[in-house]
């Protein structure tokens, strides 16, 4: 069983979506918030495509998951994604820029129930996802 030694969740940087120090990665780094929503933006690049250019779907569903899980981190709250639910809206092409926006719809005890919604440059919806988190 995984075990964490002290009360924060630790980032080495290897992180899939967010790491510098991952060759393998995304490396998302433009965050920031706006109000109570978290953003980031991101061009998927050739080797994110799936089906001949178009992102992978897992791509996306790591973009909506990292979203909701780094604006709870970044506001000192230790959780892990415990349910992801995600509804894809339309094929995304590589080299279309994105904006993911996360925000947090409620909590319940240990559970924080989040939302995500992934846009085009023109505001269209791509993806959108509900995850609930559950405080470690």
């Amino acid at each position: 069983m995984w075990e964490q030694s002290d009360s924060r969740l630790r980032d080495d940087g290897w992180c899939f979506a967010c790491g510098p120090h991952n060759p393998h990665g995304l490396h998302l780094s433009d965050f920031s918030f706006a109000g109570d929503q978290y953003l980031c933006h991101f061009t998927p690049q050739h080797h994110h495509q799936g089906w001949v250019g178009l992102v992978h779907g897992g791509i996306v569903a790591t973009l909506l998951d990292e979203i909701m899980s780094r604006m709870l981190w970044q506001q000192g709250v230790n959780a892990v994604t415990g349910e992801l639910n995600i509804r894809y809206r339309q094929p995304v092409a590589v080299g279309q820029p994105l904006t993911i926006r996360g925000w947090v719809s409620h909590e319940h005890g240990r559970l924080i129930a989040t939302q995500a919604r992934m846009e085009l440059a023109d505001g269209s919806v791509v993806a959108e996802a509900e995850a609930k988190f559950m405080k470690t």
